[in-house]
Formats: C-alpha cells, sequence, structure tokens
C-alpha cells in the first residue's frame, strides 16, 4: 500500500480550567489517502472542528494545548514545528475552509487581494501574476465574470458566492490537503449541492485530498470515500463510507443514521438517541455512550473501549459491536 499522504497519531487537545485539565480531544489517529475526502462526523461538540484546527495549529484559545505522537504531511511533523515553520506549510500544504465565510473574510479587502496575499507570501509571485493566479482559481471554482468579481468586496457576494471565494482563498497556493468545515452549513439545498459538486470536481482536477467535517450524512454519503465517527471527544467507529453506511458496527453510528431524514422516511416515525452527550468534564468511567446505549453491558459501564481493527480497513471502540456480514 502507498504512504498516506497524511498520518494523524495520538492527536489531543487539552484545556487548562483554573487548576484543573479536561481533554476535549483525546488521542486521535487517523490517515488520509491521496485524493481521498475523510468525512468526520459527530454531534456538536463532539471535536470535529477543535480537531481540524489542532491539525492546523490554530487553536481559537491560549488556554488550549496540542499533544500527541507526531502528524506527518509533506515531509513534515506538524507538531515539532515552531510558528513560523507552521506559517510556512499553512496555505501550501494545508489549507482550511471554514464554516461562516462572512466571519472568516476581510470586509475590508477586496476578494482578489485576499486570494493574492497567499500567493505572494508562498510562491514569490509579483502582484500582477497573483492577481492573474486570483483570477483563474475564481474561474475554477465557478465565479461568473472573474475578472471583474477579483476586485468585489466580500459583501457583495451572495452567500453561495461568499462561500466559493472562501474556497479559493483556501484553494490560491494549491494545498496538498484541505478541511472543509460544514461548507454548506446556512445554504439552500441548490446551492448546497453545488458547493459539494465543486468539491468533488477540485479533487478530480487537483488531486486534492480533503478532510470534510459535517453532521449530516447526507453531505457525507454523497462526496466522502472513509467516514470516521465522533463521540465526546473520541474516534469510536471508521471505515470506508459503503460499509459503514450499510453496516454500522458501533451503536451510536447506527443511531446518527437512524437520526437522518432519509431513514426516518422509510420507516415513517421520528428517531432520536435518547439522552445527551456527556460533559468533557464530567466523564463516566466506561463508554462514554453507555449512559445512551440500548445494549450497554456491565463492562460498558466499567472500562473504556479502545480503538481497535475489527476488520479491513476498518476500527471500532465498543465492547457490544452490531454484526455485519464480513466483519467479526
Amino acid at each position: 500500500m502507498s504512504t498516506p499522504l497524511l498520518q494523524v497519531r495520538e492527536l489531543s487537545v487539552i484545556a487548562r480550567n483554573g487548576p484543573r485539565e479536561i481533554t476535549l480531544v483525546e488521542r486521535l489517529s487517523f490517515d488520509l489517502g491521496q485524493g481521498e475526502i475523510l468525512g468526520l462526523v459527530g454531534e456538536s461538540g463532539s471535536g470535529k472542528t477543535l480537531a481540524c484546527r489542532a491539525l492546523m495549529r490554530l487553536l481559537p484559545s491560549p488556554n488550549l494545548r496540542i499533544e500527541g505522537k507526531s502528524v506527518h504531511l509533506a515531509g513534515h511533523d506538524l507538531l515539532q514545528l515552531d510558528e513560523a515553520g507552521m506559517r510556512r506549510l499553512r496555505g501550501r500544504e494545508l489549507g482550511m475552509i471554514f464554516q461562516n465565510p462572512s466571519s472568516h473574510l476581510d470586509p475590508l479587502m477586496r476578494i482578489g487581494e485576499q486570494i493574492a496575499e497567499g500567493i505572494r507570501l508562498h510562491q514569490g509571485a509579483s502582484r500582477r501574476e497573483a492577481r492573474a493566479e486570483a483570477i483563474e482559481v475564481l474561474r475554477q471554482v465557478g465565479i461568473p465574470d472573474p475578472k471583474a468579481r477579483v476586485d468585489n468586496y466580500p459583501h457583495e457576494f451572495s452567500g453561495g458566492m461568499r462561500q466559493r471565494a472562501m474556497i479559493a482563498v483556501a484553494l490560491g497556493c494549491n494545498p496538498k490537503v484541505l478541511i472543509a468545515d460544514e461548507p454548506t452549513t446556512a445554504l439552500d439545498v441548490t446551492v448546497q449541492a453545488q458547493i459539494l459538486r465543486l468539491l468533488l470536481e477540485l479533487r478530480d482536477r487537483r488531486g486534492l485530498s480533503m478532510i470534510l467535517i459535517s453532521h449530516d450524512l447526507g453531505v457525507v454519503a454523497q462526496t466522502c470515500d472513509s467516514i470516521a465517527v465522533m463521540y465526546a471527544g473520541r474516534l469510536c467507529e471508521h471505515g470506508a463510507k459503503h460499509q459503514l453506511l450499510a453496516h454500522p458496527r458501533h451503536p451510536y453510528s447506527a443511531g446518527l443514521l437512524a437520526c437522518h431524514p432519509a431513514a426516518q422516511r422509510q420507516v415513517r416515525l421520528m428517531t432520536t438517541i435518547a439522552g445527551q452527550p456527556p460533559l468533557l468534564d464530567a466523564l463516566p468511567p466506561g463508554c462514554r455512550f453507555e449512559p445512551r446505549c440500548a445494549q450497554a453491558l456491565p463492562l460498558c459501564r466499567e472500562q473504556l473501549p479502545e480503538l481497535r481493527e475489527s476488520g479491513p480497513g476498518h476500527r471500532l471502540a465498543c465492547h457490544t459491536p452490531l454484526l455485519a456480514a464480513g466483519l467479526s
């Protein structure tokens, strides 16, 4: 097998709260192959976005710190780089599309300038060269009349066009890995489909690898090759998309699928997962999903299950996994 493009080993994010420390993301490990799209799913607060911000080394608070064995990308261990090293790598090797373009596009800078800024920084291009490249990137992400729109400000774009502009900013330096954090949130269904189709086209055209953060399994089913399910800061199941969607083995994964509107239409019944995720500063001693799990055993209450291989290309952290064809 070829070497993965991105290798994450036991990545953790820890928060200091006075004298206490709380682990918000715990020992996250996964590989991302060339051209692969990995869907990172889970309820709000499960640690999806925080984990990816840790990959970028862009944590939102000084009270947070990163620990882990290694995060290898493009011949570098991101956990060992100083801030100057990370600045050289961000954008050029690893890019991110943030959830709300209005919060991450500078309202006082023209769209073209925001794209060209990274091109000049990382590629040493002249202003004229960077502007020409910015126009080309806007064309690639489907902005109409890019030669004119390159001089527009963010407020002159619609919501869908702002999201495309955000993608253009992230793609300006041609990164190898792109993190997309809920890229279709707050967009109508038609525009959502356009953005998802654009991401797939960019993957095919540029050979991009992507991490797609989403709580919508319908979006993940349309776009991703593999799925990693997070719960309360930990990875609980990880496998190929077709396998995980058809035969989820973790009760939480099965619960998420049952809650999807398409599944509810089939059974004509509104389905939910009973209870609430645990507070990360008051975790149960055993499995974190145990208080909400209908098939929990006494062992689940006492011992935290480790993430282990449970079949070809499939990993699971559960004492009482659901049965699936071809897996033991």
